[in-house]
């Protein structure tokens, strides 16, 4: 399966998502490889110092020009593409090999106009290929009393052409500080909440592998 991490708003996790899915995909030995579509390269980064410090499992970066070889991708088992804004030409490439689209929705309104734009620009990519789109709330609120994050999950289950997934990422330190040590947020803090929550968006997306 091609699974395409996207979206038009820069900062929204997107490169930390991936690579935390490629990470929990190769521990659940599965062949798996990642794209770095997005020209400022943050997955090639964090895979870089994972490779640097021996950490396995490892996960094998394709270049993007192996977009064009539809065929070769879906030889693998999963396939996950970073990619944004920065190549528009990346991004409507990548949305027209999708098998599904994965949207990280960061939780403000200007975020919830961004996604139906996004929404938008996938019908005009995609042409007769419809890809399945999924989107959930990344970088979401920690603290009770903060409504934002219930607020964007609202708006974003009436929204039109994207399924909402329950499983939502926090604005936790522990997400930036795993990803710049190459490390996954499940290995750097295994009982951890934001473990807790990487692994329930992975079981949602990767259900099939857990039975």
């Amino acid at each position: 399966m091609i699974t395409v991490i996207g979206s038009l708003k820069g900062g929204s996790g997107k490169s930390t998502v991936t690579f935390n899915l490629a990470i929990w995909l190769a521990m659940a030995e599965c062949d798996v490889a990642v794209i770095d579509a997005d020209p400022q390269a943050t997955l090639t980064d964090a895979l870089e110092v994972r490779r640097d410090e021996g950490i396995q499992p490892m996960v094998e970066r394709l270049e993007a020009r192996r977009m064009d070889d539809r065929g070769g991708l879906e030889a693998r088992d999963e396939v996950l593409i970073d990619v944004g804004t920065a190549s528009m030409d990346n991004l409507r490439q990548a949305i027209s090999i999708a098998d599904r689209l994965l949207v990280p929705v960061q939780p403000s309104q200007a975020d919830i106009w961004s996604t139906q734009r996004f929404l938008r620009f996938i019908d005009s990519a995609a042409g007769r290929h419809k890809p399945e789109v999924l989107g959930f709330i990344n970088r979401g609120d920690t603290h009770r009393a903060v409504r934002e994050s219930d607020e964007a999950a609202a708006a974003l289950v009436s929204l039109p052409g994207i399924r909402y997934l329950r499983p939502r990422l926090s604005q936790r330190t522990v997400y930036r500080r795993s990803f710049s040590e190459g490390l996954a947020v499940f290995e750097q803090e295994p009982r951890g909440k934001g473990a807790a929550e990487c692994n329930a968006l992975a079981a949602v997306l990767y259900s099939e592998l857990l039975v």
